[in-house]
């Protein structure tokens, strides 16, 4: 089993959550982390350090949400690898408590 970043880090991209993971399964992408399924170790630290809730396991990827599931697979071959922690995204703190937002998800900087 993998976990997966949800709609909640869609434009806020707190990556708190990339300082404790000990394989480097994440990827920054322009607003939103994901998470590669086939480093991901299943470790759970993760988990508790993001502050918008944004990472859960596999199974328990709300069903409003499961294709997040497809989505950070896909786009953990698209987005490059984060390593050490960043600032959020300058307004995340007013989009942190937002739904819906996968319209505004950007698949590329341009």
């Amino acid at each position: 089993m993998t976990h997966v970043v949800t709609q909640a880090c869609i434009r806020c991209r707190y990556t708190d959550c990339v300082e404790v993971c000990p394989v480097d399964c994440f990827h920054a992408g322009p607003n939103m982390l994901v998470i590669d399924p086939d480093e991901c170790i299943d470790c759970a630290v993760c988990i508790p350090e993001c502050p918008v809730n944004a990472i859960c396991a596999e199974d328990d990827v709300p069903d409003a949400q499961r294709e997040f599931v497809a989505l950070n697979a896909e786009l953990a071959t698209v987005f490059p690898v984060l390593t050490r922690r960043e600032n959020p995204l300058p307004d995340a703190d007013e989009w942190k408590n937002e739904s819906g937002k996968l319209a505004m998800l950007a698949r590329s900087a341009g």
